[in-house]
């Protein structure tokens, strides 16, 4: 396969990953329309804040660094998070500590999104 091939395949794993992490932080809003979208997002939030509070690393993340040093390119160390959006926070390597509030901030975050939706819904209801 053409070196080009693997860094296209390596940069839709990172646009998958990134939807992933986009969804799972803020895919409780979809609720708003389509409520059964939450069989889906509950998984995605579990499984967000697993990988933080574990201190795993995303199975996407080797699948991208493989396809770019199949591509000719290189990979890097550490995780999704810490390598593409962490860096625009914090400039030093993603520690335990900052794994953990992520963790919390993903499920916080739902918590409040899920309570501001149920209240919505409710809301929009017709009384009987």
């Amino acid at each position: 396969m053409d070196h080009m091939a693997y860094h296209l395949f390596a940069d839709v794993v990172v646009g998958i990953h990134l939807l992933f992490v986009v969804f799972a932080l803020l895919g409780a809003l979809l609720l708003i329309r389509w409520p059964r979208v939450a069989w889906g997002h509950l998984p995605a939030v579990a499984w967000a804040a697993w990988i933080e509070f574990s201190g795993k690393i995303c199975p996407l993340t080797p699948l991208e660094n493989a396809l770019r040093i199949r591509g000719g390119g290189s990979g890097y160390a550490g995780d999704f998070v810490g390598h593409y959006l962490m860096g625009l926070l914090y400039p030093d390597v993603l520690t335990r500590r900052t794994q953990i509030v992520l963790g919390a901030f993903v499920l916080v975050l739902n918590v409040a999104l899920y309570g501001f939706v149920f209240i919505w819904r409710k809301k929009k209801q017709p009384i009987e």
